[in-house]
């Protein structure tokens, strides 16, 4: 598993026998960790290598059914009952106001769907999608409890076509930046794996191959520099994804090693806050480059 996802990310031992596992054993994967540190990245790397349709979810507060599994296209069904008005065939007209036609399919209904249909006709020829289900941590209880019934047996039901299951699983990928906790039962549900921040030569190892174009030194010498910017108690260290637009920042720049100029020029590139930048720079440069 880690040679087939080394083109695209570098994963550790830990991660390679979760992700291998999820596969295998058709279950749901929870990654949590801090923000930036890859989490997403590995639905997407799962996709490219399966060749299963990337579906991504962006959970937010509030989110309910119409934005997560399907609502009806009512502006097109009031022009088709409008048209049929016209016609004289208003009956059968509404006889079709609720058919697929006008269902629109949100990513959860995607996901299931596009493996399967509501009569439970499987569809072996394309590799099942790989659902992303990004940021679970900021939805609330109840949609995460709706989300629990819809993975207990990858079918949601919908009162006027009737029950979508997917006739192969998904491959179902979930992150959570732990701003709450995840409930058990969903945990439960899921093989789970914490995601850290990687090791000072695997990070060095990342930067060359998602920023080739940064040197051997550079590479060093940012991941070095961000691994003491994580020891800084920072309101928001910077993640993978941070070191790899810096290093990225630097090269397109013309730079070969870090400076304190070319630090305080690109700082924004690494440090988002205002809060941390003024907290970096109170330290001094200095404190990055010894």
């Amino acid at each position: 598993m880690r040679e087939a996802l080394a083109d695209d990310y570098l994963a550790d031992d830990g991660l390679a026998t979760v992700v291998f596992l999820a596969l295998k054993l058709r279950r749901p994967l929870l990654l949590e960790g801090e923000a930036g540190v890859g989490k997403t990245e590995v639905a997407k790397v799962l996709s490219r290598w399966t060749g299963g349709e990337l579906v991504r979810l962006q959970c937010y507060e509030g989110i309910d059914v119409s934005q997560a599994v399907y609502e009806w296209d009512y502006s097109r069904q009031l022009l088709h009952l409008r048209a049929a008005e016209a016609s004289g065939d208003v009956a059968a007209a509404e006889d079709e106001l609720y058919s697929e036609r006008f269902l629109v399919r949100r990513p959860l209904l995607r996901a299931l769907s596009s493996t399967g249909a509501a009569t439970g006709a499987a569809t072996d020829a394309t590799p099942p999608p790989v659902l992303l289900i990004d940021e679970v941590d900021r939805a609330d209880d109840e949609f995460e409890a709706f989300l629990l019934e819809i993975l207990s047996d990858y079918s949601v039901t919908i009162p006027e076509l009737g029950t979508f299951r997917a006739a192969v699983p998904p491959v179902v990928v979930i992150t959570s930046n732990r701003t709450r906790d995840v409930h058990d039962a969903l945990k439960r549900r899921c093989l789970y794996h914490w995601v850290e921040h990687p090791s000072f030569e695997r990070e060095v190892a990342i930067v060359r191959l998602r920023a080739p174009e940064a040197g051997e030194a550079l590479a060093r010498q940012v991941a070095a520099a961000v691994e003491r910017l994580r020891d800084m108690e920072l309101y928001k260290p910077p993640g993978v994804s941070e070191t790899i637009d810096w290093a990225s920042a630097l090269a397109a720049l013309g730079r070969t090693e870090l400076d304190e100029s070319v630090v305080d020029a690109t700082l924004g590139a690494v440090v988002k806050y205002r809060e941390d930048q003024a907290r970096v720079r109170a330290a001094g440069f200095s404190t990055l480059l010894s």
